[in-house]
């Protein structure tokens, strides 16, 4: 992978008919190997499918793998890190953009801790309109016990000393990123 950090990135969401359901239109790489990509969204455009756009209101801590069917969203808010999980394709990056293919099931960690599966309805709905093979709807559900148990042992990323590493870090990428623009400008 060619995602080396301090590297913007664009990031897409499809549906499993193809369609696009949804894009970032930056990231900034903080780590990247063969066991997963972690980006940074802070104050980034969001679009979705049928033309809405919104901004994001916190730096987020994406956690991508291209080995697993999920991606995990940390969002930092005043009130604590909140988890956004999104059963998903493993990604890939394509020199375009970081791609998977969303598929609906979602579950939010609180800060408390506490743990709700989402829009099993749309899962459901869509499963039957994109005709999901079975195959992956067993992947889909073990992927889920997987991310359960991540949870439930406090593995990385659901660790807030993680958290704080990674957004530590993604500060001293951006100073420095400004240090280096600010540097280039004064030597011309």
């Amino acid at each position: 992978m060619n995602l080396t950090p301090g590297k913007m990135v664009y990031i897409q969401s499809y549906k499993h008919d193809g369609s696009l359901h949804r894009t970032w239109a930056m990231a900034f790489v903080l780590e990247s190997d063969d066991e997963r990509t972690v980006l940074v969204t802070n104050h980034t455009w969001v679009t979705e499918s049928n033309g809405r756009k919104w901004y994001t209101r916190e730096p987020a801590i994406c956690y991508f793998y291209p080995h697993r069917w999920f991606n995990i969203i940390s969002m930092i808010r005043n009130s604590g890190v909140y988890y956004y999980c999104n059963l998903a394709s493993p990604m890939i990056w394509d020199s375009e953009a970081l791609k998977y293919i969303d598929y609906d099931l979602d579950v939010k960690v609180f800060p408390n801790g506490e743990v709700k599966l989402l829009d099993e309805d749309e899962y459901e709905e869509h499963g039957e309109e994109m005709e999901y093979p079975e195959e992956i709807k067993e992947i889909l559900q073990d992927e889920l016990d997987l991310l359960y148990s991540w949870i439930e042992e406090k593995k990385d990323p659901f660790d807030k000393k993680e958290i704080d590493r990674m957004f530590q870090k993604y500060l001293e990428l951006v100073e420095k990123n400004r240090q280096a623009k600010k540097n280039n400008g004064s030597q011309g």
